[in-house]
């Protein structure tokens, strides 16, 4: 992949350490299901920043917070490009998902998610140095589901907002919106400047059934929006219209785990090298393709 040049991207976000049973249900209950089963470093920001790793940002950092077992984490990030910057929990392990996942052609995926000590960052964990040499600011929405992250997430935002550098967000995971509420979303968001939600989570933020209506009343309150819809594409609304619909890469799915993540990462690498909102998409797309014909939510490893 071409190295982009324009700074550094630093995501703020989610470690946690991956199970994914892949079966071909149903999964028969109370009894066994045969599945394979593999162990793999994920969370939603450390597969964003690896994935921008992958797809050309010459200098990615992941700010997150773990349990005891940092070392293996770190040792991975590393490995995909990223320099960590992990906060070691003494109280909590790092967090875990066990992730089910149909073997069938849709390859859908089910989460049971022990966060652990992912969402325990706090205002303790920031520095404004943090964003020294830093072109844009990404923000996994898990962050906003837990009362000291939050907290964080307001620190980050000023200190972005007075540097002047850009930040962006994924919603992350609809179940955990509808407990959160759309209102109370919508404000902690305030100053966000690129919003990258599921179809699923854009509906739910707006009450629309139609993800296109659905980004273009998102992008009234986000001056950039980009709805990723898997399998259709993805569409770009600014200022209440959808004025991109880019179309999808084909891709023979194994495993759906990560793919918005990777679609957010190769976007937030275009846009860091200074592609338009439109062109970074694309990117994203051909991202999240090769995401799926993947196990697990990181890239291939680096020169392959």
């Amino acid at each position: 992949m071409t190295t982009t040049t324009g700074g550094a991207l630093l995501v703020v976000g989610d470690v946690v350490t991956d199970v994914v049973a892949r079966y071909r249900g149903p999964l028969a209950t109370g009894t066994d299901t045969a599945s394979s089963i593999r162990l793999l470093p994920g969370g939603a920001g450390a597969n964003v920043a690896c994935w921008a790793a992958y797809s050309g940002c010459g200098d990615v950092r992941l700010l997150g917070r773990v349990g005891a077992d940092a070392e293996w984490h770190g040792r991975e990030l590393r490995a995909q490009g990223v320099r960590p910057l992990l906060a070691v929990d003494r109280s909590a392990p790092t967090g875990t998902v066990i992730c089910l996942v149909d073997a069938g052609a849709a390859a859908e995926r089910t989460f049971l998610t022990d966060s652990g000590a992912s969402l325990r960052l706090d205002p303790g964990d920031w520095s404004d140095a943090l964003l020294d040499g830093v072109a844009r600011l990404h923000l996994s929405g898990y962050l906003l589901f837990s009362e000291s992250s939050r907290a964080l997430v307001a620190v980050a935002l000023a200190s972005a907002r007075a540097r002047g550098v850009p930040v962006s967000l994924d919603p992350a995971s609809a179940g955990f919106l509808a407990e959160l509420g759309v209102d109370r979303f919508l404000g902690l968001v305030e100053g966000v400047d690129v919003l990258l939600p599921s179809r699923d989570e854009a509906c739910l933020l707006t009450g629309l059934d139609d993800v296109a209506d659905a980004a273009a009343e998102l992008s009234r309150h986000v001056p950039v929006v980009v709805a990723k819809q898997g399998a259709d594409g993805a569409l770009v609304a600014r200022c209440g219209a959808v004025c991109a619909r880019v179309p999808p890469c084909p891709a023979s799915a194994r495993d759906s785990t990560g793919a918005g993540d990777a679609f957010t990462g190769a976007f937030l690498a275009a846009l860091v090298g200074g592609a338009a909102p439109e062109d970074a998409a694309a990117r994203g797309c051909r991202a999240g393709a090769l995401a799926v014909e993947r196990v697990g939510g990181r890239p291939p490893g680096r020169g392959a």
